[in-house]
């Protein structure tokens, strides 16, 4: 199952190019994380992302291994995983970074 979420506010339309998916296991990690690290998620992930014009500008943005379609960035100490496919970023999962 996703949730697809599409801005209703045409402000935000003009420049936000891409439509943004959820994956079910991704609300499932967001649902499972503490709720302090939950909020700054959910805030970057549901509104700040809106103002990305281009993925390159989300924080350690890398192409994982040598796919075309899989990414990820970080997010204080998370990592979150995204497939993009033309114009359409689904978000996949988020996790913990490991401690080395």
């Amino acid at each position: 199952m996703q949730v697809i979420r599409q801005s209703s506010i045409r402000k935000m339309q003009a420049t936000f190019k891409y439509e943004v998916r959820y994956e079910r296991s991704f609300l499932l990690d967001i649902k499972r994380l503490e709720p302090a690290v939950r909020r700054q998620i959910q805030q970057f992930v549901f509104e700040d992302f809106y103002q990305t014009t281009q993925l390159q500008e989300l924080p350690e943005f890398r192409q994982l291994g040598s796919s075309e379609i899989y990414y990820r960035f970080t997010l204080d100490r998370y990592l979150v995983s995204l497939e993009v496919t033309g114009q359409i970023v689904k978000f996949l999962r988020v996790i913990r970074k490991p401690d080395l």
